[in-house]
């Protein structure tokens, strides 16, 4: 017992110096805990060796991690991203899986179970590291960092058929079919059981625990799920990863999927941490160093193929030269679920020693540069996005030939709910603006309405210049993530410094930050709401108030309507919205030609026409007299059930 404490002290008292040094310098503390286990597991300087508990507590580690990414699944998101998820993410997978197979099996002679182990774990990325530093960077937003993280996203789910095969194929090679066809069956029975039934059991179980109203009870029931649902896949001879991802897919569905998350992350850094350490005490330094030259080209094969196979992908997807490149340094590292699948394949006895140490040191390795590859190529990538600029000519073409005729003009950068609103104020005071905005289905409704919108990224100062930064009167970003308005807030200033920024902050705590980065004013909607709150509760007490309080109030409830209805992009539809806009070029032929809006009646199909557009000239809230010509834009607002009903109306005079 003394010697497993002073190991356990010595283990502690150095995962407390690696990863307080680690923060200092900005790296993730996953790369400070294999720091650890190299530097004191029995391949090092053998502070202690490795032990079945410390391996226990380790693959509780990887337990943790499958639920953490569990409850991080969500349909609505997967929907949303199911293009880039399933096409680029699952080319990416089966493309990296293909090619180590063949380099494995033709080039170094291997079999091909062993190509499989190795292709599935080097196709995995390390969303450990890519996350936190896109995230500090201010660019998950950003076309390159979206890709990566759908990419991602499709690794872990494609984590779990591969904890399947790795022990299937572990076995002989004669029975290998019916082992497979065994662990499917097995999977696909404990799977629909526990996900078909589970969920209402999960709800029903979670909401009688809640009703106890009690902390420790409501953390002893999520170990319990943890721990059980593991034990359930365990004992149909799955791995306990499995059955941890199954819980946390299962409890994701439910109301409680922030309350367990917070709860569970102690437990989830400390086991994922100790799971590190144990990776690290596996990696034989000496057998590195003396084969030192097969370990590099191991590293290159991992980061050059596969950041070139992600390069061939982005560019097949018609993706700039800068984005492309961004995106394939951020994915072409190894990554944690990487290193779990080669210790899955190592235990089964599917990796002889030296392949298995060779590959866990090139994704080591490639998980330690890989911060500085990305940095470095940040950099290269400012560079490049000049070039790449000059040939989208036709999108920097389009946003100067909207400002040309403009000066003392209001950028808008965000053309949503926010900046519509703004829209319609500076049409009222008859002052010039141009918006920016990336979303292809709102630009063309807004177009067609007649709205100068352009498409253009505001955080790029190609786009800021076409635009008339130099002539503009003021810049309002309207973004509602802080990240995404940071970037364009830096841009401007450096741009154009003292030009009045006015930004948009979901709280008061982003206030004093975006003012520091050169914001003249920040617009915190909580203190918004407040004041309006404010307003409302001094009149019910009799309090007289200023004219212009009236008159806010007078304006809000005029325009009540217009400023909840907006030109809906395909995010927005995910969210489901009630009102939306509807944007209805009248062909010749329709029915409503030559007749007044009065005759349509489509105030009784809860419709109102906010604005009729004619020949270039936008008239706003025309009257029941108006007559509808052919080729005229009516700008519809309303429920979508009544707008199906009202464009019906129009065209064919039937509902």
């Amino acid at each position: 017992m003394p010697g497993t404490l002073q190991s356990l002290l010595l283990l502690l008292g150095a995962a407390v110096f690696a990863v307080a040094l680690a923060r200092r310098v900005g790296l993730p503390s996953m790369l400070a805990y294999l720091a650890v286990g190299m530097a004191v597991g029995p391949h090092g300087i053998a502070f202690f060796a490795e032990n079945e508990q410390i391996s226990a507590f380790a693959e509780f580690g990887i337990v943790f991690l499958m639920f953490s990414v569990g409850l991080e699944f969500s349909l609505a998101r997967l929907k949303a991203m199911r293009r880039l998820v399933f096409g680029f993410g699952g080319g990416q997978v089966l493309l990296t899986l293909a090619g180590a197979t063949a380099v494995t099996m033709l080039y170094f002679g291997q079999d091909w179970r062993i190509g499989f182990a190795i292709g599935a774990s080097c196709a995995m990325s390390s969303t450990a590291i890519v996350g936190k530093l896109l995230a500090e960077r201010l660019e998950l937003h950003s076309l390159a960092g979206r890709q990566t993280m759908a990419v991602l996203l499709f690794q872990d789910l494609a984590v779990v058929p591969f904890l399947i095969i790795l022990p299937a194929l572990s076995g002989s090679s004669g029975d290998l079919a019916s082992l497979l066809s065994r662990a499917a069956v097995e999977a696909a029975g404990v799977l629909a059981l526990m996900i078909f039934f589970g969920q209402k059991v999960m709800r029903r179980w979670f909401d009688a625990v809640a009703q106890r109203k009690s902390s420790e009870l409501f953390m002893l029931n999520v170990l319990l799920v943890v721990v059980g649902l593991s034990w359930l896949t365990s004992a149909f001879g799955l791995s306990l990863a499995l059955g941890a991802f199954v819980g946390g897919m299962l409890i994701s569905e439910t109301p409680y999927r922030h309350q367990v998350a917070a709860d569970i992350r102690p437990f989830h850094d400390v086991l994922l941490g100790l799971f590190f350490v144990t990776v690290g005490m596996m990696l034989n330094l000496a057998y590195v160093l003396r084969y030192f030259p097969s370990v590099l080209l191991a590293l290159a094969m991992l980061v050059l193929a596969k950041g070139a196979l992600v390069m061939l992908l982005t560019r097949v997807m018609r993706n700039t030269l800068e984005v492309s490149l961004r995106t394939s340094v951020q994915l072409a590292q190894g990554g944690e679920f990487g290193l779990v699948l080669l210790q899955l394949a190592s235990d089964g006895g599917l990796l002889p020693a030296d392949i298995f140490q060779v590959t866990m040191a090139a994704v080591l390795l490639s998980m330690f540069v890989a911060p500085l590859l990305i940095a470095r190529v940040s950099h290269l990538g400012r560079r490049l996005s000049v070039g790449e600029f000059a040939h989208r000519a036709e999108v920097i073409h389009e946003v100067a030939v909207r400002s040309m005729d403009v000066s003392d003009h209001v950028i808008l950068c965000g053309f949503g709910r926010t900046g519509q609103s703004l829209a319609r104020f500076l049409e009222r005071e008859q002052i010039p603006f141009i918006a920016l905005d990336i979303d292809g289905t709102r630009i063309r409704q807004a177009q067609e309405a007649g709205e100068n919108v352009v498409f253009g990224n505001a955080d790029r100062r190609e786009v800021l210049v076409a635009a008339g930064i130099n002539r503009a009167r003021a810049v309002v970003v309207t973004y509602g993530d802080q990240p995404s308005a940071e970037k364009a807030l830096l841009v401007v200033t450096a741009l154009r410094p003292g030009l009045p920024v006015i930004v948009r902050a979901c709280d008061d705590s982003q206030v004093e930050h975006l003012k520091s980065l050169g914001a003249s004013e920040v617009v915190s909607e909580v203190l918004e709401g407040g004041l309006m709150l404010a307003t409302q509760m001094l009149a019910q007490l009799g309090v007289p108030l200023e004219r212009a309080m009236a008159q806010v109030r007078a304006r809000h409830a005029e325009r009540y309507v217009s400023l909840r209805a907006f030109y809906r992009s395909e995010s927005d539809r995910l969210l489901g919205q009630s009102e939306e806009k509807l944007v209805l070029v009248v062909d010749p032929q329709a029915y409503a030609v030559g007749r007044h809006l009065g005759d349509l009646a489509l105030g009784s199909q809860g419709v109102i026409v906010e604005a009729v557009r004619r020949r270039g000239v936008r008239a706003e809230q025309p009257d029941e007299t108006t007559v509808v010509l052919a080729d005229d834009v009516l700008i519809l607002v309303g429920l979508r059930e009544n707008l199906s009903v009202a464009e019906r109306l129009i065209l064919v005079g039937a509902v």
